[in-house]
């Protein structure tokens, strides 16, 4: 990898597959008729983006038609969040909606936006490990719920929320149920249909296809407000003209996704136990984040006592290694992740926590080199921290 010795953080961004490169790439000078058009240039844009539409869908065992591209998963996130309240046209008549308190922000940024509307929400709590109570989640629904939105698994600590579960509680009161699968999408079996999902998000970039492109599921007979009005593009759901070079790559890396999921899964999974065995044997003082047994295959998220995380992040970054302190998205902001204070962690080590998310082009090697800078960074970051006190 061009730069960068070992790549560790796959949860953020995946790099795009050669054979989706090689996809794309006539789809901008070559095959560049926009997929409105009526003429037989135009069509094959238009044949290229159904195609797409088709392997998607197939991927998670719902209709094509029942797939909508977005420009990613905070989109289609915005989208189904914001268009199931206006689709009567009004924000401000009393509609409740229920969420986790771990949210990836775009749904919580969506749902705070929606409070000032007027609309009411419930941000239900979790336990130690990331999980909400299913009971609790029962019990928050009122007449006036109008959606359930719950990840299927957290993009920090990795945690699998029970779906299955929420899919019989949404159906038991005939309401929809929207799940941000960003994260896990193509890395851990999903049907919709069985789970009883209604809406579901995904981002091309998390499974090695190119970035500003994604989809929403949504379940046929579902009511929703359109998000960009303007032309008849997505059944006049979503205007534009569509980006017919990013969903054919989209559609590629959802192809080879499948062919490989299963293998990638194991060997995934197997790498992630055999680091944290290894993190764990070496290094004193340190703690898994997440559900040790519902936990996506690649992620590792560890608190260590005595250690700022950011300290830690800067000195494996200077031996060209990537790792991150959570959600790319929030890398900027200051002070310990929502997600942390809602598991109830420590502040002291809270402040030492690092996540690496591991992909198939990782190796043992890899690991043994990433855990041996580890040790011998927490010592010296524990030895200076000691100098320092005394």
């Amino acid at each position: 990898m061009d730069g960068t010795s070992i790549y560790m953080d796959h949860g953020a961004t995946t790099s795009v597959e050669a054979e989706v490169v090689k996809a794309m790439q006539p789809w901008y000078s070559q095959w560049y008729g926009n997929p409105s058009g009526v003429y037989e240039f135009a069509d094959n844009s238009k044949k290229a983006v159904e195609h797409a539409r088709e392997v998607i869908a197939e991927s998670i065992g719902v209709k094509p038609e029942e797939i909508y591209f977005t420009g990613g998963g905070t989109e289609a996130d915005n989208w189904i969040l914001k268009g199931i309240v206006f689709r009567d046209g009004a924000a401000n008549t009393k509609k409740h909606i229920i969420t986790s308190a771990i949210e990836h922000h775009a749904v919580l940024h969506s749902c705070q936006f929606l409070e000032r509307m007027g609309c009411d929400v419930t941000y239900l709590p979790v336990d130690e490990v990331g999980m909400i109570d299913v009971r609790e989640l029962e019990q928050a629904i009122r007449p006036e719920t109008v959606l359930i939105s719950i990840m299927f698994a957290n993009n920090e600590i990795g945690t699998i929320e029970p779906v299955r579960e929420i899919g019989q509680i949404a159906q038991k009161y005939q309401i929809p149920f929207h799940t941000d699968a960003v994260q896990a999408y193509l890395h851990v079996p999903i049907q919709a249909k069985e789970l009883g999902i209604t809406a579901l998000s995904a981002s091309s970039h998390k499974f090695n296809g190119p970035k500003g492109v994604g989809f929403l599921y949504l379940e046929e007979g579902t009511e929703l407000e359109a998000l960009l009005h303007g032309g008849a593009q997505e059944k006049r759901m979503r205007a534009g003209t569509e980006n017919v070079p990013g969903i054919v790559g989209m559609g590629r890396a959802v192809e080879l996704g499948m062919q490989y999921m299963e293998q990638d899964m194991a060997y995934v999974r197997e790498l992630r136990d055999y680091m944290l065995y290894e993190l764990f044997r070496e290094i004193p003082d340190l703690c898994l984040n997440g559900s040790s047994t519902r936990r996506l295959p690649g992620n590792i998220n560890i608190s260590l006592q005595y250690v700022e995380g950011a300290s830690l992040l800067v000195l494996l970054d200077m031996e060209g290694i990537c790792a991150s302190a959570g959600s790319a998205c929030t890398a900027g902001d200051r002070g310990i992740s929502h997600v942390l204070q809602a598991i109830r962690l420590p502040e002291d080590l809270a402040r030492g926590t690092i996540r690496f998310t591991l992909g198939p082009d990782n190796t043992k090697e890899e690991v043994d080199q990433v855990v041996r800078h580890m040790k011998q960074f927490v010592q010296d970051l524990r030895g200076f921290s000691e100098e320092s006190d005394s």
